[in-house]
């Protein structure tokens, strides 16, 4: 590689957007487009976006490798989709192979939380830690652990999935409870029961994704949010204890779009983890909010990429 800061290309394919951007090797991005997934269009359509934006973005920027974090397990070595539980047309698609024939550029892909983790832990809110153990909490949750920079793998295909631990014996998992989506079904579920909450009245005007208003009434001091909130955090934390017993990170990230409720959320799931933890463990991982937002899936996909340039066989 001749150029000792080349530009890259970082694609996140999600269930709910869609981003290709260019930025740097520090993690810096130039230039983004982002889309809205249509799930109707399935896997089909948002290759259609992307067969449709990369080729400018190439001859406008010249990046000299792709990254992509996808939204679902992935096969890190051949770059194949194993599953999409989001969207479908998915499941078995050699998504590396293909991106690097349509592109002509070396590409590498990873789980999106993986790819995340790896953004926080190099360029956001894991810097100076490790290992460094990050939760997504989106559509769905995934994870993804860091250590001396890199991603750690378990067999192939997946690991660090902890929105699918059992969280007891009839196997309700953190992803059902815990994710944007099973927020809103919780909000909806409650919303004949608390006909005076603030939180049911913004829902009420605005039906569909009720968890956005989650912030704006949990600042209100509304009691029906609070209690959503005081659920969801409950199980979060009860899911990273396992993390914790397992692996004891040095620091713990909460992202996604869940994780914008900000400090409460994180003061919340704080109080539920510590007394979940062993005394020898005690006072137990940092826990930190995503510092880089919704950009931590692109900036990982770039340190991917530059990880992986520099040296291929890793």
């Amino acid at each position: 590689m001749n150029d000792p800061h080349p530009r890259l290309l970082a694609i996140e394919i999600g269930g709910t957007k869609l981003q290709l951007s260019v930025g740097t090797s520090h993690g810096t991005i130039l230039d983004r487009r982002r889309c809205t997934v249509n799930p109707e269009r399935g896997g089909e359509g948002i290759r259609s976006e992307i067969q449709r934006i990369l080729p400018e973005l190439i001859a406008l920027h010249h990046p000299a490798a792709i990254g992509v974090g996808y939204g679902g397990p992935v096969n890190w070595r051949t770059g194949q989709v194993v599953k999409s539980y989001h969207v479908p047309g998915w499941t078995g698609f050699l998504l590396g192979p293909w991106l690097k024939e349509i592109s002509g550029l070396p590409v590498f892909v990873e789980n999106d939380a993986n790819a995340a983790a790896l953004g926080e832990a190099v360029h956001g809110a894991g810097r100076g830690f490790d290992p460094v153990f990050y939760v997504t909490i989106g559509s769905g949750m995934g994870g993804g652990l860091i250590h001396e920079a890199r991603i750690y793998h378990g067999a192939s295909p997946t690991e660090a999935e902890i929105g699918h631990l059992a969280l007891d014996r009839s196997r309700l998992r953190p992803e059902d409870v815990c994710s944007g989506w099973s927020i809103d079904r919780s909000i909806r579920e409650g919303l004949a029961t608390n006909p005076e909450s603030i939180l049911t009245r913004l829902s009420l005007g605005s039906p569909g994704g009720e968890a956005r208003h989650l912030a704006q009434a949990i600042a209100e001091n509304d009691p029906f949010a609070l209690q959503i909130l005081e659920t969801a955090a409950g199980h979060i934390a009860h899911a990273l204890s396992h993390v914790v017993h397992l692996f004891n990170p040095e620091i713990l990230i909460l992202g996604g779009g869940v994780s914008l409720l900000g400090e409460p959320l994180k003061t919340a799931v704080d109080f539920h983890l510590r007394p979940l933890l062993m005394d020898a463990i005690l006072p137990g991982p940092g826990l930190r909010l995503s510092e880089l937002r919704e950009d931590a899936v692109p900036v990982g996909a770039l340190a991917l990429a530059a990880q992986c340039l520099r040296n291929p066989a890793s």
